[in-house]
C-alpha cells in the first residue's frame, strides 16, 4: 500500500492524481490486478471522469456547488456541511483494473481527488493486488 499527499489551494478542488496511481502500480510490479484508490476524509471524494477538457471537471464543481449550496439551513455547526454531502455524493474510493502493468482506463479518463472543504493537505491511501 502507498501514501500520498495532496495539497489542495481552493474550498473546492479536483486534482488530477492519474500519474500518481499510474506510478505506484508501475513501482508495484504488478502486471495483472486492482488498485483500489481511497481517500480517508468526510469533506473530500475521489472519482474518474474526462481528464482531457479541464472545463468537464469546471462543470462537475458548478454542478455540485448549485445542488449543494455552502450556505444553507444545515444542522452541522463547523460549517462544512455541504463538504460532507458532496464527498458522500461523489464517493471515497475507486477501484482500476491493471493489466499488462499498465492502468486500464479509457481514453479520456483521469482519476481526480475531488476537495470540498480546502485548502488543506489530504492523503490517499493506493492499495495495489495481483500478480
Amino acid at each position: 500500500m502507498e501514501s500520498i499527499q495532496i495539497k489542495t489551494h481552493a474550498r473546492q478542488q479536483f486534482v488530477d492524481i492519474t500519474g500518481l496511481v499510474a506510478d505506484a502500480a508501475r513501482r508495484s510490479g504488478i502486471k495483472e490486478g486492482l488498485a483500489t484508490v481511497f481517500v480517508p476524509h468526510t469533506t473530500a471524494g475521489i472519482t474518474i471522469n474526462e481528464a482531457a477538457d479541464p472545463s468537464v471537471a469546471t462543470d462537475i464543481q458548478q454542478k455540485l456547488a448549485q445542488l449543494v449550496p455552502h450556505s444553507a439551513q444545515y444542522q452541522h455547526t463547523e460549517g462544512n456541511s455541504d463538504a460532507h454531502i458532496k464527498a458522500a455524493i461523489v464517493g471515497s474510493s475507486v477501484h482500476l483494473i491493471i493489466s499488462k502493468g499498465s492502468l486500464m482506463l479509457g481514453t479520456w479518463q483521469g482519476v481526480f481527488f475531488c476537495e470540498f472543504d480546502g485548502p488543506r493537505t489530504r492523503k490517499v491511501f493506493i492499495q495495489l493486488l495481483g500478480e
